[in-house]
């Protein structure tokens, strides 16, 4: 594994980080415990030490579990990165940005963007809670609330900062406009946003912002949620209740089905899955620092752990770059 420093933060981060969107359940079509679990305990035995959740990941499920998970491991060799910000038990009192209308087991939950000072400081000590944890090392906005000041978000952050609760402030959806106002209040340590193959929108203002100021990057979705593995175009189905039914139409599903038709030409020839070639790649492109992977069980979070085996030479990443060039 690789460590990567995160912006001007103390943090050391694996590069490849484990995301806990999927074991959360929701919208994903749910989960199995002990299946999660088993995959925490995986990826750090095979040198993963970074995690990253959120309290709207199962509504709290996801937090529980990493709490529950960690219990047995040496906390201080891992660091916890969570978020605020995405409000569904109505105790935002109807204020904030209304987001979408969340499933949860066949009922509706009204998502709230709300940022206020009071909310972060409430939602904070409810995450320490489900993480059975007294710190957090990354505090990072879900998706920005236009109704608060993004001034007043990021006094929240410096107070836990100074109280020890958190140890860096980072933000995630931010564009390169907000990012600059929050700069005027804290320091960043990050933005976590979309990257992949088949969107690399940030390459255009946020990159060279976040290099010029010293702000890491953390990169989600780098499978387009499972969409790049493949499996996807041969016999598996989703289930009704998965978010992804909708999410992959917004893709030219016969030129990605090329792409990676062609990538895993090289990912055989390499001995690497197709899921460990993209994943490599995502972590050489330029301004990256860590690049997050879900896992479902022990044996997915092993093969997005070993991505890091590997090496691409020069003529290997313009083999895919040229391959990517096609979907335009």
């Amino acid at each position: 594994m690789e460590y990567r420093k995160l912006g001007n933060s103390e943090l050391e981060l694996s590069t490849i980080t484990y995301g806990a969107f999927a074991i959360g359940g929701n919208m994903w079509g749910g989960n199995e415990k002990k299946d999660s679990i088993d995959s925490i305990h995986a990826s750090i035995a095979h040198g993963v030490t970074t995690i990253d959740t959120a309290p709207f990941y199962g509504f709290g499920l996801s937090e529980e579990m990493n709490g529950e998970a960690l219990k047995s491991q040496d906390r201080s060799k891992v660091q916890l990165l969570t978020k605020f910000g995405l409000v569904w038990d109505e105790s935002n009192n109807g204020k904030g940005d209304f987001f979408f209308d969340a499933d949860d087991n066949g009922k509706k939950l009204p998502i709230y963007k709300y940022a206020s000072k009071n909310n972060i400081i409430k939602e904070v000590e409810e995450s320490l809670k489900r993480l059975q944890t007294d710190y957090i090392d990354l505090l990072q906005i879900h998706w920005p609330d236009s109704t608060t000041p993004i001034q007043e978000t990021m006094e929240a952050m410096e107070i836990l900062i100074q109280q020890g609760k958190i140890r860096a402030a980072g933000v995630s959806n931010y564009n390169a406009e907000q990012i600059k106002e929050a700069q005027k209040t804290i320091q960043l340590a990050s933005n976590q946003v979309p990257f992949s193959m088949l969107n690399q929108a940030i390459q255009t203002d946020l990159v060279p912002l976040t290099i010029q100021e010293n702000i890491g990057i953390i990169a989600y979705s780098p499978m387009e949620r499972g969409l790049l593995t493949g499996k996807y175009f041969t016999d598996s189905k989703l289930k009704d209740n998965d978010h992804r039914n909708g999410y992959f139409g917004q893709f030219d599903l016969q030129k990605v089905k090329t792409l990676v038709e062609e990538l895993s030409s090289l990912a055989n020839a390499k001995q690497m899955s197709i899921s460990q070639l993209v994943l490599r790649w995502t972590t050489l492109q330029k301004g990256i620092t860590i690049v997050l992977a879900g896992a479902r069980n022990a044996e997915q979070a092993i093969s997005n752990a070993k991505t890091m085996d590997f090496d691409l030479s020069a003529s290997e990443l313009e083999f895919i770059n040229q391959a990517i060039s096609k979907l335009k």
